[in-house]
């Protein structure tokens, strides 16, 4: 007998979205039935319905704004709502969802701060329905690999973790333009981008972060930087379409260049008035571009960890120190221009490496596994994992539940907190009812 495909409904049809749109309707049609979408831009959900038609040969979906919500739970009758809207709005739609009756994926981040989580704890333990968090980066095969020697115990027990991550000038000003560049919206890059790191390290150590401390500000972005005057931009516009500084402007971005960017915003503006190329040097703009924090963990671990916007190349640098030795995981990317051109690095270190330096024993390079696809291979394994069939018992746990999605921005609540207070926060005070994170077992030592 033939199982009954799931039926989802899909909250918010920007362009992060697609990738769930396209495992719905095409890639995992044989466990799930797309039945509609919901946005607060019709254009975009009429794009949305055209894409379906052309892109995935599948059939277009009745559509509803976002304040016919509700009337569209009650008419589709879904058994899970898909969340992929505007970061301070998923709390709204994950309680409302699970009060209708239904069960929620939601992307990254599960909400932006702490209040946002309580509604959604209180919601989960009120109603008893399933909550997911997407972190694909728990499902890249060479994060997998980093988790797996740390489980493996090569380097004995860890003690502390050095996290750095950069934005380059073409990734990192993309927030900046965007809705993320203000803290209502986003919650800040501690919040939407650091999620990302901060839930790696939470599984890495599979242990829960107990106290922040942060430290951050706005240097280079925004209009109190003083980067406007560096660059000779007084008197620039809210947007790049319109700037008469556009030809002097090194973060320049024509929107009509890009066929995306084009159908998906600027046609769409008439609907919302969102502007999709905003000024990253915009008045607006009140989110910190540099931060620093340090965390404690409850197995007695320390985090240190940096994100820095406005770098001339991408990358990161995981740093794991252990009482048998030391694991590094990095990854260098190529130097870009902010319009996303590749510029020369003649000699220069590039690409991803892990590296092992055990203690008294000769230091060696761990082959990576190969991989292909989006987000270093994460995409497609996460969509298989979360709208495929039941899976096999996983020894990693990768699988979010909402536990370790709220222990993720809860870092970075905390940390908003301690850089307004300068102070220390404790993440226990933060929420109540939450229960612990499933994470895997680690070796004792």
């Amino acid at each position: 007998m033939m199982t009954r495909r799931k039926r989802y409904v899909q909250v918010g049809v920007g362009s992060r979205a697609w990738n769930y749109t396209v495992a719905l309707v095409k890639t995992m049609k044989s466990t799930c039935e797309l039945v509609g979408i919901c946005d607060t831009n019709r254009g975009r959900m009429q794009l949305c319905n055209r894409k379906i038609v052309s892109d995935l040969q599948g059939k277009a979906v009745p559509m509803f704004l976002d304040t016919e919500f509700d009337a569209m739970i009650r008419r589709l009758k879904p058994d899970i709502v898909v969340v992929t809207s505007v970061d301070c709005t998923h709390d709204r739609y994950i309680v409302r969802a699970m009060d209708l009756g239904c069960d929620v994926v939601t992307e990254k981040p599960m909400t932006i701060d702490e209040k946002k989580c309580q509604r959604i704890v209180d919601a989960v333990n009120r109603s008893g329905r399933d909550l997911r968090v997407t972190f694909n980066c728990r499902y890249m095969p060479a994060m997998l690999q980093v988790k797996d020697l740390l489980m493996q115990g090569v380097i004995g027990k860890i003690l502390s973790v050095d996290v750095h991550w950069i934005l380059d000038v073409d990734h990192g000003a993309s927030y900046f333009r965007r809705w993320h560049g203000e803290i209502g919206k986003s919650g800040g890059l501690l919040l939407h981008k650091a999620t990302h790191h901060l839930d790696l390290v939470n599984w890495f150590l599979s242990a829960n972060p107990v106290e922040v401390f942060a430290m951050g500000d706005r240097s280079f972005y925004g209009a109190q930087s003083g980067m406007v005057g560096r660059y000779g931009l007084q008197g620039h516009g809210e947007r790049c379409l319109t700037c008469r500084r556009a030809k002097k402007c090194p973060f320049f971005m024509d929107i009509r260049k890009s066929a995306a960017l084009r159908e998906q915003y600027l046609k769409c503006e008439k609907y919302d008035g969102y502007i999709r190329d905003r000024c990253v040097f915009h008045k607006k703009v009140d989110i910190m571009d540099t931060m620093n924090l340090v965390v404690r963990y409850d197995n007695g671990a320390f985090l240190s960890y940096s994100l820095n916007t406005f770098t001339p190349y991408e990358g990161f640098r995981y740093a794991f120190n252990g009482n048998k030795g030391r694991l590094e995981f990095e990854h260098i990317g190529a130097p870009m221009t902010s319009q996303g051109k590749a510029l020369p690095a003649k000699g220069l270190p590039a690409g991803m490496s892990i590296r092992l330096y055990p203690h008294f024993k000769p230091a060696r390079s761990i082959p990576l596994r190969k991989f292909k696809g989006g987000h270093w291979g994460g995409d497609a394994r996460l969509m298989a994992d979360v709208f495929g069939t039941k899976s096999v018992k996983d020894p990693y746990m990768r699988a979010a539940n909402y536990a370790s999605g709220a222990m993720s921005i809860l870092i970075g609540a905390a940390a908003n907190k301690s850089m307004r207070t300068g102070q220390p926060v404790k993440i226990t005070g933060l929420v109540k009812g939450l229960p612990p994170a499933r994470l895997p077992k680690m070796k004792q030592w």
